[in-house]
């Protein structure tokens, strides 16, 4: 093989190893997490008696299995590598979508959901580094923001057939026959995974202190970042995981076109990563991630005005800033840690992030349910993600 024919075979190899990152993200987040934002509905009157606040305590569920996954992965990451990591999330979120699919009962969807939150973690810390490394330097952040580009395209796959299932048949399960269809896609991406994701000599990270703080606190800004990153996970759970309840149940939206609103939503997340990384490389991650909070903000208001095309604009805003914000805040850690550092001080941040995701299920379905409206639920996202600016305003 010549020169020339080595270097395209690498570059290939390179973008294979991404699009198979960026297919893990999707059935980690997008699969394993925020489906469960279109499902809720269905799934609420199928199996759990209506119930808006044991529905939040199922994102609750979750989003802590989420949180000791991130402690896992911080004690993981000095014993296994970053591909050791992805395909270790993969089995365990490809058997709990399957589960999911097959639930009989509340109890059986809630270990299902779980498991998804603790698979989701094993995925997502190490992805955004492997995706990194398969592309030059040069083009890091555009890998980094790859990753949410796949989550962002499970999420307009997830509304998409929702709103699809919803024309052909009127059946309560249809949230399960979803579960199926990305049960089958998982099964794919984990084969991918073990076929073709290769360590190429990459070691276990090097142990960063209980539960990474150590390793998190050599990042430059780390407090300012954690904090950020930790209102991020309080602010836009409440707007994703809520969206599509709010529109059916206080602005008369179809189900259907609920579901739009959240393919929507998803659309946007596939170009906001890839977005909102060159602007700040150009403009520096503090201006960018400062206002990127503001307009989530807003964007998270303007849907309680529950009418076209306010709520149109404002799904396309919150997909935007939604994959825009984590990439951004992934892409200070990347550059201020280096292969023994990453795994450990993002899993740090991430504990944070999950602390957050825990509570804020939970408060909204029950503030629903006592206020019978999302209207508060939406306004406290936006507060949250006013805090969050003031914070991120402090990064160096």
């Amino acid at each position: 093989m010549t020169v020339g024919g080595a270097d395209v075979a690498l570059r290939e190899r390179a973008w294979l190893v991404v699009v198979l990152v960026m297919a893990s993200a999707c059935v980690a987040q997008a699969f394993g997490r925020f489906t469960w934002g279109v499902v809720l509905p269905g799934a609420r009157d199928d199996l759990l008696d209506g119930s808006n606040t044991i529905a939040g305590l199922f994102g609750t569920l979750n989003v802590s299995a989420y949180l000791v996954g991130t402690l896992a992965v911080s004690w993981l990451a000095s014993r296994l590598t970053l591909v050791g990591l992805v395909r270790m999330g993969l089995v365990i979120s490809t058997s709990a979508l399957g589960v999911a699919a097959i639930a009989p009962s509340g109890p059986v969807l809630g270990l299902a959901l779980a498991a998804m939150g603790l698979g989701g973690a094993v995925i997502w810390i190490p992805a955004p580094a492997i995706s990194a490394r398969a592309l030059p330097p040069a083009r890091a952040g555009m890998a980094v923001g790859l990753i949410g580009s796949g989550i962002g395209i499970g999420i307009l796959f997830a509304g998409q057939m929702s709103a699809y299932l919803e024309r052909r048949s009127d059946r309560d399960d249809l949230w399960q026959t979803l579960y199926r269809i990305e049960f089958a896609i998982a099964v794919v991406v984990l084969v991918g995974a073990f076929v073709a994701l290769r360590s190429h000599g990459d070691r276990p990270g090097a142990a960063g202190g209980f539960g990474g703080v150590g390793a998190l606190r050599t990042v430059k800004g780390w407090i300012p970042v954690t904090v950020a990153y930790a209102a991020f996970g309080f602010a836009y759970i409440l707007v994703i995981g809520f969206l599509v309840a709010r529109l059916e149940d206080d602005s008369g939206f179809s189900s259907g076109e609920a579901a739009t609103m959240f393919s929507i939503m998803g659309a946007s997340t596939v170009v906001g990563g890839l977005s909102l990384g060159p602007l700040s490389d150009r403009f520096g991650r503090r201006v960018t991630l400062t206002t990127t909070f503001v307009l989530f903000g807003l964007c998270g208001l303007l849907v309680l005005t529950g009418r076209q095309p306010w709520v149109a604009v404002a799904s396309v805003g919150v997909g935007l800033m939604f994959s825009g914000m984590p990439a951004l805040i992934i892409a200070h850690v990347v550059d201020h840690t280096d292969v023994d550092t990453y795994g450990p001080a993002f899993s740090a941040a991430t504990l944070a992030f999950g602390v957050t995701q825990m509570i804020s299920p939970q408060i909204g379905g029950a503030m629903a349910d006592a206020l019978d409206s999302f209207t508060w639920v939406f306004v406290l996202s936006a507060v949250v993600s006013f805090i969050g600016a003031a914070f991120a305003s402090r990064l160096p």
